[in-house]
């Protein structure tokens, strides 16, 4: 990162961000001298291109001698430059900018924001995933990446700069994980790539140290976690609880994460349709996530505890897996009928939330791919948050600050009802009734936390991309809810 001028700089290509306007299409902040090196030769040019500064667009313009630079890439902004338009920009810039030795890039980084949102979104955008390609052709992204922006020499432009390669790296191997087959990442094999991941992060002199703790199925079953073992019996690869803790010195607050991880979905015995498995691989991310954060917030060092906890089962068909009208004892001893073994995931949770608990945080979060109710309400690019009012609010402020859409959901008293309406045991599953399904789980999930603040973060929509890449975000698993948890506990160790 530096300050420079970009007409003058010298690399392959030169990036620009473009504003949408009324009276034709503006280059942003950052091409200022952009414009002044073109002239008046600028607008007709724009014009002739079809530029229109519309979010997404991508134009490449030779220079022609113009700029020091022989290309010029053009990317839109929208109608405003702020963190969200910046980082989509820089993403989509990062996928059009290839084969290039050498990358400025000169789009709006005039705060500790928009430096963080421009260095995430060039990242991020030019993610791929090729572990299974037989010939990938090797990477095709630029030896050198410059982002130029005016408070360059500033302490804190560059705490933003690092900290962004921080967070890209984190989901970054979210989205990895997330895209790893799920026959290559069964319960033992992720407990493992966690336990390897916290290993790697605490290596060398100065690291922050995250200690990791493995529970087996031996384990589980001594603890009596009935939710985990319950959903993982039908599957022969055993599951898995993992713990991790990272305690730094000085910790001005407590924060408990806890993330789903059912490495494959296939609904058990009340089995999903063979269309709906495809993308099942992704039922993990709310596990990846929690972990990748927990691993950033201590590579930031924040000064908050984190104490995570990650369940992980393969949810399977089987003579031995559990049964629509079974009754499971949870962790903590309360017990659930269950009615729908494809609502398999806040079992595991509901085991996982008592052990937060157990910890004495001040505050707990889930994170989980949860309900396919969540993607009906609001659609695959949102994810739905509901909980302790202050919480949700706070991690609606910290969404914000992050780039990520997340939408506040109501917890209504009829749900706790619906809940509590089992015949046989404390609490019922699943209760098949088709409104509110979202809400039902997180009601349910409430019944485990024990009334400490708390929210629950669905992100079954957001959490994997079916279609093209858009903005910084690519096809496959994305990484969502990462960068929102680690500005939750920024905030939360600023407060």
């Amino acid at each position: 990162m530096r300050s420079a001028n970009p007409a003058k700089t010298r690399a392959d290509a030169v990036v620009v961000g473009v504003l949408e306007h009324k009276s034709g299409a503006q280059l942003a902040e950052g091409g200022d001298d952009v414009a002044k090196a073109y002239g008046r030769k600028l607008r007709p040019l724009l014009a002739s291109l079809g530029v229109t500064g519309k979010a997404g667009e991508v134009h490449k313009v030779p220079s022609g001698g113009t700029l020091s630079s022989p290309l010029l890439v053009l990317v839109g902004l929208g109608e405003e430059a702020d963190q969200v338009s910046v980082r989509r920009a820089a993403g989509a810039a990062a996928r059009s900018v290839t084969n290039a030795a050498s990358v400025a890039l000169a789009l709006p980084a005039g705060t500790p924001a928009l430096v963080r949102a421009v260095t995430e979104g060039w990242h991020l955008g030019g993610y791929t995933f090729t572990t299974y390609k037989k010939d990938s052709g090797g990477s095709t992204a630029p030896g050198t990446v410059t982002v130029l922006s005016s408070i360059a020499r500033k302490d804190e432009a560059s705490e933003a700069f690092e900290s962004a390669q921080v967070l890209a790296r984190a989901v970054a191997t979210t989205r990895d994980w997330v895209n790893t087959p799920p026959g290559d990442l069964r319960p033992p094999a992720f407990a493992d790539a966690v336990a390897d991941a916290a290993a790697e992060a605490s290596k060398g002199r100065g690291k922050a140290k995250v200690k990791v703790t493995v529970h087996d199925e031996k384990q589980l079953a001594e603890l009596g976690c009935g939710g985990i073992l319950g959903v993982g019996q039908g599957s022969d690869a055993p599951p898995r609880l993992v713990e991790l803790s990272y305690s730094p010195r000085g910790a001005r607050t407590h924060l408990a994460l806890v993330g789903k991880g059912i490495t494959f979905d296939s609904g058990g015995l009340s089995i999903k349709p063979a269309q709906s498995m495809s993308d099942m691989k992704s039922d993990m991310a709310g596990a990846a996530a929690v972990v990748q954060a927990t691993l950033a917030i201590a590579a930031l060092r924040l000064p908050v505890k984190v104490s995570t906890f990650v369940p992980m089962a393969e949810n399977m068909v089987s003579g031995s897996a559990t049964r629509p009208g079974d009754v499971l004892r949870m962790y903590g001893g309360k017990t659930v009928e269950i009615m729908n073994t494809d609502a398999e995931g806040r079992l595991i949770l509901a085991d996982a939330l008592v052990r937060a608990t157990e910890s004495k945080p001040d505050v707990v979060l889930d994170v989980a791919t949860l309900t396919g109710h969540m993607v009906l309400a609001l659609g695959d690019r949102v994810g739905g948050v509901m909980g302790s009012d202050e919480v949700v609010d706070a991690v609606l402020a910290a969404a914000g600050e992050a780039g990520e859409s997340h939408w506040p959901m109501p917890l209504p008293e009829q749900m706790t009802e619906r809940v509590r309406s089992s015949k046989i045991a404390d609490l019922l599953q699943h209760d098949w009734v088709r409104w509110g399904g979202g809400l039902y789980a997180g009601a349910f999930l409430r019944e485990f936390t024990d009334d400490l603040p708390w929210a629950h973060l669905d992100i079954a929509g957001p959490s994997f991309h079916s279609g093209s890449a858009y903005g910084h975000v690519t096809p496959g698993g994305t990484g969502f809810a990462v960068t929102t948890l680690v500005a939750y506990a920024r905030r939360l160790s600023a407060s």
